[in-house]
């Protein structure tokens, strides 16, 4: 049996206040309007996109210890993920469900790159931000173009 695509909705969008890109999970505009239209491939290549920027942001700062550990820590505290993304988009998950909640990053199989005194709830704000930014960036260069290119 086939697993269905799921959608990235994490019910804060801010589309519906007028941005392009919601800064809730990330998506287009038009995306979130056509999901449910979308066959599998299309919504996998959404999801290959933001599962390629928040890996992109994350490598810089995040270090996978255990990616066991992390699963384990996952599935103890029932916070979603997706098995089949990169671990350290499972790093974004957690930290977006419970980054107040933990003390030890290595007691959930990661660590920090940096020695800086951030906090992981600012940490996750930062991530946020540039994860947010490079959706703006890549929807400007890529759609928002083609837009004008069309009329």
């Amino acid at each position: 049996m086939r697993k269905s695509v799921k959608t990235p909705c994490i019910g804060v969008c801010s589309t519906v206040f007028g941005d392009e890109v919601c800064r809730g999970c990330k998506r287009f505009q038009h995306e979130i309007i056509e999901w449910n239209s979308f066959n599998d491939s299309e919504k996998t290549s959404v999801l290959n996109r933001l599962e390629s920027l928040k890996v992109q942001i994350l490598q810089s700062k995040i270090q996978l210890l255990d990616k066991n550990l992390l699963r384990d820590k996952l599935l103890h505290y029932k916070i979603k993920f997706d098995d089949d993304r990169d671990p350290l988009c499972w790093v974004f998950d957690l930290l977006r469900s419970g980054s107040q909640s933990i003390l030890d990053p290595t007691e959930f199989g990661f660590d920090l790159l940096t020695s800086s005194a951030l906090s992981l709830s600012e940490l996750k704000k930062i991530i946020e931000e540039e994860l947010f930014e490079l959706s703006e960036a890549h929807y400007q260069r890529y759609f928002k173009v083609e837009k004008y290119l069309n009329v």
